[in-house]
């Protein structure tokens, strides 16, 4: 990028300047490889120590921090700052629009003039994909299904036909949406296939990881809500209804038919089982496994997963039971009785 001052970073961002307003920045890096025309982000003393010795031309910070040496762009949240002026200086790239020459698009499908549609892509049949978005390249569009305004799919996504995804939704490379639903009876020695006959619904501002997967419902749809974001390698099973603006870190997997409540929070490998009512407002550690529902607002943790507080009630106890089996046997050697085991 050619620059931007500070002053006009600062306005951006309603913050406020305190040194020198015009003085150009050309790059956004850390303060251990900020080069002169950088600007660097600090959020504690020992960042800005650093930022502060560094080659950097300004500094965004959000505490009492004074500097004589350096340009300071003062916000009211260092890190909310932060994601709002990296766009600037590392701006989403731009996709023409049109349809490449190698990509194969049903007649019946209705593609937006201005979007683009990448080498090697396949639409099918009576999909519609609104203004401005991106099939980046080797995607593949079930007939039926719908992409919407400004939505990017990257390269490898894979759409399963009567999905219907909104607006502004980022895809990562290798997911899959709509895949059938992992659901089978036992029948006469068999496991028979439950016919997946259901859908995919994926609301406005969501975002998806690399290689997760979503199954399509068995009857009715799966569906996510408005400003969930999903990281790579999770799998959300059939009829999963997630709430809006939820966080699902990688590694997670929820069985199927179970809800998941508003600004819910699920915390690396956390599996939940089926059928369950998780609340809204809810934090899950890492690695626990939920069998039971889940109220709003609670915050649970282990395997099989618990309120928080008990949970680590039990894990203190386990922790000092060594020392209570080492004192207990002492116990018993004084009143002449021998530890089990030595019989």
């Amino acid at each position: 990028m050619n620059g931007i001052t500070a002053a006009q970073v600062a306005e951006k961002l309603q913050g406020q300047v305190q040194g020198d307003g015009s003085v150009v920045l050309t790059g956004f890096a850390p303060a251990v490889s900020a080069k002169a025309g950088d600007l660097a982000f600090a959020e504690n003393e020992a960042f800005f120590a650093r930022a502060e010795q560094s080659a950097a031309a300004a500094i965004l910070v959000d505490g009492p921090f004074v500097s004589e040496r350096k340009v300071l762009i003062r916000v009211p949240n260092a890190r909310i700052a932060f994601a709002r002026v990296l766009p600037l200086f590392f701006p989403e790239k731009q996709y023409p629009a049109g349809i490449h020459a190698t990509a194969v698009i049903a007649p019946s499908a209705q593609v937006d003039a201005t979007a683009h549609i990448g080498p090697f892509c396949h639409v099918g049949e009576n999909v519609q994909i609104a203004a401005r978005a991106v099939l980046q390249g080797g995607n593949h569009l079930g007939e039926n299904s719908v992409i919407g305004e400004d939505t990017n799919l990257f390269p490898g996504v894979i759409v399963y036909p009567l999905t219907r995804i909104g607006r502004r939704v980022r895809i990562h490379a290798g997911a899959v949406i709509g895949a059938d639903g992992f659901g089978y009876v036992f029948d006469a020695g068999i496991h028979r296939k439950v016919p997946q006959a259901g859908t995919v619904i994926i609301h406005d501002d969501v975002e998806i990881g690399a290689n997760s997967t979503i199954d399509r419902g068995a009857l009715g749809p799966t569906v996510i809500g408005r400003g969930t974001k999903i990281d790579n390698l999770v799998q959300i099973a059939h009829n999963v209804t997630i709430g809006e603006h939820c966080l699902v870190v990688a590694q997670v997997g929820v069985a199927g038919s179970t809800t998941i409540g508003d600004y819910t929070i699920l915390a690396g490998q956390v599996g939940i089982a089926g059928h369950l009512k998780i609340g809204g407002k809810v934090i899950v550690a890492a690695q626990s496994g939920v069998m039971n529902d889940i109220p709003d607002g609670g915050k649970w943790l282990g395997a099989p997963a618990q309120p928080d507080r008990q949970a680590k009630r039990q894990i203190i106890a386990l922790q000092q039971l060594p020392d209570l089996i080492r004192r207990v046997n002492e116990l018993e050697k004084r009143s002449g009785q021998k530890p089990p085991g030595q019989d």
